[in-house]
């Protein structure tokens, strides 16, 4: 690839002109691709397609010694581009590129990365159009220390945005290879990145706007990590690190990840919330042994959990949101949380001992699970959440298994069956979130494509 010209050595990334260029042309690109991310050459103009990428190749050249832990894979995606060029435009297909990009091998905190990929962005874009996204390691000495002696993952990659196109201008708040346009799924995937930037600024807004419209009064140490944006985002990486690592962890019935099964939603939701109240539970721990960031990782769990979740995203098996939500129910049943007067309130002094027992709960139904068919610890799971949330006056599922079609399939039809008997809002918001989702509806709209600096590409 080509030297970095005069004007380029100059220039940081962000700001580089062949950056520029480059971003401009993908963002050209972007508008003329399918869903699939091939581009239609009857439709498209294939000299105006052709000078786009050659634009891109070019700038790829020029910004390459920038990033020479990455010479491999940057050489990789110029030689996917051609191919995909040379194809016409088909499905793109950049396996090898993919293959070829390693940032978990590389841990430095502060580390750059340029990352080119036709890709979906979770919550974000759904279609495969190409995204170009200038990113940072975040990876603190402390943080380095506990993933190596007590956290072990080392596919976890927390990053910061420098800059991106359009499928990040959104609620994207993640980096998975599986989003990536390849020919074939990989054996195994070695790495995921997960933005701590956007996460700890959407967190802040949402959480400062519930505590002041619900008059809850937080501790001060608290309020400091609402008000911190770097705090906030030291919080976050512990609180993705144990999360991530511990859906391979612990006593587990089925897939955590269930790729390849059809669940419930609330079967998502609860090994997402298991994860997350394992996580508390580990930040108990450090908190106990005086670890600083301990006590804001129960924070920001709580805080996440009880007032973005449930109200953020549609109705539609929401399974985040069903998390959320039953959190709340659960802390208010067991009186570590009021709503009175108007007013929300949190007992600090018992919110950590029932917070760990919900997690208890769920840690129990897995442990039982192992010793049940699939279905019947579905319906071990219903019985668990509707403890706590009521569920969908016209439920099916809520009826009990003599309502459900057992009789009318087995097998994978079966399990279609099931699911199909789900109702889309199977569980609800209660008059509570109803209320609270109008009031934060706004907030919640602005944090789309938030970085830690501000709101969009402009401020990243």
């Amino acid at each position: 690839m080509n030297n970095l010209s005069p004007k380029a050595a100059t220039a940081a990334p962000v700001d580089n002109p062949a950056w520029l260029r480059l971003k401009s042309a993908v963002e050209s690109i972007r508008p003329l691709q399918a869903k699939d991310g091939s581009i239609d050459l009857a439709t498209a103009d294939r000299g105006t397609v052709d000078a786009h990428i050659e634009t891109v190749l070019d700038a790829l050249g020029e910004l390459a010694p920038r990033f020479p832990h990455d010479e491999a894979y940057l050489e990789a995606v110029a030689k996917d581009l051609r191919r995909w060029s040379d194809s016409g435009y088909a499905v793109p297909d950049f396996l090898d590129s993919l293959l070829a990009f390693h940032p978990a091998d590389q841990r430095q905190d502060g580390l750059e990365h340029l990352v080119l990929f036709p890709m979906y962005t979770q919550n974000g874009n759904p279609d495969r159009n190409l995204e170009a996204v200038l990113l940072r390691v975040v990876w603190p000495d402390w943080l380095a220390e506990l993933e190596r002696s007590r956290f072990d993952n080392p596919m976890f990659v927390p990053i910061t945005f420098t800059d991106f196109t359009s499928g990040y201008d959104t609620n994207s708040a993640v980096l998975f290879p599986e989003t990536v346009a390849v020919r074939e799924v990989p054996e195994r995937f070695t790495w995921g990145g997960i933005f701590c930037d956007r996460e700890a600024a959407r967190f802040r807004a949402v959480t400062g706007s519930a505590v002041e419209l619900l008059g809850l009064d937080i501790p001060a140490d608290a309020a400091r990590l609402i008000e911190d944006q770097q705090l906030a985002q030291q919080t976050f990486v512990l609180w993705d690190l144990v999360h991530d690592r511990t859906h391979s962890h612990g006593d587990l019935p089925f897939d955590p990840f269930m790729i390849k099964q059809r669940s419930p939603f609330w079967m998502y939701g609860l090994e997402e919330l298991r994860c997350d109240l394992t996580a508390f539970k580990e930040a108990v721990r450090l908190q106990e042994e005086g670890h600083e960031q301990g006590r804001n990782v129960q924070y920001a769990i709580l805080f996440d959990r009880l007032f973005r979740f449930p109200v953020s995203g549609d109705r539609v098996r929401n399974y985040d949101g069903l998390g959320g939500q039953l959190l709340f129910a659960y802390l208010h049943k067991h009186n570590a949380l009021r709503w009175t007067d108007n007013r929300l309130s949190i007992d600090w002094d018992r919110v950590a001992e029932v917070t760990t027992a919900l997690c208890a709960e769920i840690e129990t139904l897995y442990r039982d699970g192992i010793d049940r068919p699939k279905t019947a610890h579905w319906l071990a799971a219903y019985q668990l959440v509707s403890r706590y949330l009521t569920p969908h006056p016209a439920s099916t599922w809520a009826k009990g298994a003599e309502a459900l079609p057992f009789a009318e399939a087995d097998g994978k039809a079966l399990n279609k069956a099931l699911c199909d008997a789900v109702l889309p809002d199977e569980f609800p918001l209660s008059m509570f979130y109803e209320a609270l989702a109008k009031k934060l509806r706004d907030v919640i709209a602005a944090t789309r494509g938030i970085t830690g600096t501000g709101h969009g590409r402009e401020a990243a």
